[in-house]
This record gives structure tokens, C-alpha cells and sequence, in this order.
């Protein structure tokens, strides 16, 4: 196969995971005779520095044209300021907008070599294996915003069309899976979260009937996913709570280093992520877990280029250097060896089968 794959590095440990990411991709095409090129853009606060605009046209132009697109992280405190017009943050939400990657999917799945790095008993993480689908282009974060010295607003807005698309991508993924789905909303106060409820409740048991439907108000969600996280299979919510809810989840993993993301839309090119943060504080030390940036690399072979014999190696081959023993700093129990960024990514290579 040939594909045009971008790349996004951004900021903090972006470049770091990206490298990594690549080194990935080089191996999958090698193995697997495949041709991927790359193109390499600018975002966020690395865009900002160098042009002024947190998503340059050129980066744009590039991931319009692509066949997926690929990003480390964007943020930092060099850009954090929070009076300032122009945020690295700003781009990313622009590029999600342009694209119109409307889903965000976010597994969560707990290895069992790696219980010890979790604050939750081993008991609870036993058969932790799940999705979280996010609505990514409505709701709170692109509602209309206002603010004045005595005062701010943020606009919550959710369409018919927006809630029913989310919920058929994650009512689509949990009929391959165990069939079970957990829609997450606020209806006892939020006006939006009355909609999405009366709309999943309309949609589900017409075009999905053989799925078993669960409802849970986010504040009884967040306490759930930390006593009961087997229970779930696949969680949607709109794009706060998602927000929210998929950083909680990290600690079921141990790390926010172990978890991938996939924003997809209504054609094949997406957008694939770490959901970590920039963490600026690690960046350029070779400290960083590469892990949820391979994963995502897994994500973006299944769901942009079709390739799943190649998707489940790379998946394969984490587990395996999880198995054998390879730890970075943030999920090593004491007394485990700690392998850098460059060491980790090695050792998912060398079981790329």
C-alpha cells in the first residue's frame, strides 16, 4: 500500500513520541512491503513561535491532502498565559473542526504486568478492557464564548444530528465487541444532557436492539469507572465529560503514557494522538513513554489505511515488550528497570511480527 501519512509533532515531548511514531511506521512498512511518506508540519506552540498562527496554512493544506494525520502533543507554559488571543490549544480544536473528526475514541485497556503502576487494587483492574467515545466538535469547548472584567460565559450547544452520529459510531463499535454500551450524560440539570439522553433512548432500541443499554449521570460515571471499570465496554459522552472521564481512565492503565486516541469523522482520514499532555518538564530527556503514541499508530493503520493484520502486530508488540519487562519511568514499580523513550520503542520493534 502506498499512503501519505503527516505528521505534527508540536511541543514539549511531541517530537519525542513522534520519532518514535515513525520508527513504527518505518518498521510496519518494511515488514509488510508496504510505501508510506510523510510530510512533516508545524502546530501549536512550535507553529506559533515560528509564524504566529497555531495551525500555519501550509499544516492545513498538508492534512487535507493526507491520508491520516498524526500529532505528538500541543501546550506548554511558554503559551499558557491565559489573557493571551493566540494558544497552541487554538489549533488543534481548528484542525479537529477542518477535518471533521467528530468521534474521538479512546481505549482503555489494563495490562496485567502492569497493575502495580495503578492506584486501584489489582481486584478491581482484573478484565479492565474498554472504549470511551467522545463527541469531539460540539458542546461546551466551540460554543460561543464571552468574557468582560465582571463576567464570562461559555455556550453549550448540541444538535439532534450531532448526538445521533456519536452515539451510531459507539453503539457500531460495542456490536463487535461485548455488546454493551454506557451513555453518559447530566440530565437532571443540563438542558443538553435532557436531549442526548431523549435521543439515545429514541435512537438505540430501533437501530441497535440488540445492545444493552446502561445511562449514568457523569458524577456517578467518574465514581463507577474507579469501583467497577470491568463493568464497561463502550462509554459515550459528550466532549467535556469525555474530556474529563478518559484522563480519570488513565489511572485504570497506570499512565496517560499508555493511552491512544483516534478522531474520526465521516471519511477515512483521521486524526491519531497520545492522549497525553506536552509534559514540557520531561521534553528532549528520553524519559518519555512512547507507548500511547505507538498505540495510536495502531489506530491509524485499522481505521485510515484498512490495515488490520499490521494494526494488531504493532498492538502485539507492545504487549510484548510490556511482558517482557520493558518499563519507562512512569510505569516502573520500584525496584523495575527503567528503559528510556528510544530503548522502549526498540523493544516494541524487535517484536513487530
Amino acid at each position: 500500500m502506498e499512503a501519505v501519512i503527516t505528521l505534527l509533532p508540536g511541543d514539549g515531548i511531541g517530537p519525542d513520541v513522534t520519532e518514535c511514531a515513525l520508527e513504527v511506521l518505518e518498521a510496519v512498512a518494511a515488514r509488510y512491503e508496504h510505501s508510506f511518506r510523510y510530510e512533516t508540519q508545524l502546530i501549536g506552540g512550535a507553529a506559533i513561535d515560528a509564524e504566529g498562527d497555531p495551525l500555519p496554512p501550509a499544516t492545513i493544506a498538508s492534512c487535507e491532502t493526507a491520508d491520516a494525520v498524526f500529532l505528538g502533543a500541543v501546550g506548554g507554559p511558554k503559551w499558557s498565559d491565559p489573557n493571551a488571543k493566540i494558544r497552541p490549544e487554538q489549533g488543534l480544536l481548528k484542525l479537529r473542526s477542518i477535518l471533521g473528526v467528530f468521534a474521538n475514541i479512546r481505549p482503555v485497556k489494563v495490562y496485567s504486568e502492569l497493575v502495580g503502576a495503578s492506584p486501584l487494587r489489582p481486584e478491581i483492574l482484573e478484565g479492565v478492557d474498554m472504549l470511551v467515545v467522545r463527541e469531539l466538535t460540539g458542546g461546551i469547548y466551540f460554543g460561543e464564548k464571552t468574557r468582560d472584567e465582571t463576567s464570562a460565559s461559555d455556550l453549550c450547544t448540541y444538535t439532534v444530528n450531532e448526538i445521533e452520529r456519536i452515539v451510531r459510531v459507539a453503539a457500531k463499535l460495542a456490536s463487535g465487541r461485548r455488546g454493551k454500551l454506557c451513555s453518559v450524560d447530566k440530565a437532571n440539570v443540563l438542558e443538553t444532557s435532557r436531549l442526548w439522553r431523549n435521543v439515545t433512548d429514541r435512537l438505540m432500541p430501533v437501530e441497535f436492539p440488540g445492545i444493552d443499554v446502561e445511562t449514568l449521570l457523569v458524577d456517578a460515571a467518574a465514581m463507577h469507572l474507579l469501583s467497577r471499570p470491568a463493568d464497561f465496554d463502550v462509554i459515550v459522552t459528550e466532549n467535556m465529560f469525555g474530556d474529563i472521564l478518559t484522563d480519570e481512565a488513565s489511572m485504570l492503565a497506570g499512565s496517560l503514557g499508555m493511552l491512544p486516541s483516534a478522531s474520526l469523522g465521516d471519511t477515512a482520514v483521521g486524526l491519531y494522538e497520545p492522549i497525553h499532555g506536552s509534559a514540557p518538564d520531561i521534553a528532549g530527556k528520553g524519559i518519555a513513554n512512547p507507548c500511547a503514541a505507538i498505540a495510536s499508530i495502531a489506530l491509524l493503520l485499522r481505521h485510515s489505511l484498512e490495515l488490520e493484520t499490521e494494526a494488531t502486530a504493532v498492538e502485539l508488540a507492545i504487549a510484548s515488550a510490556i511482558a517482557n519487562g520493558a518499563r519507562t519511568a512512569d510505569i516502573a514499580a520500584g525496584g523495575e528497570t527503567r528503559v528510556s523513550t528510544t530503548e522502549m520503542t526498540s523493544e516494541i520493534i524487535r517484536g513487530l511480527h
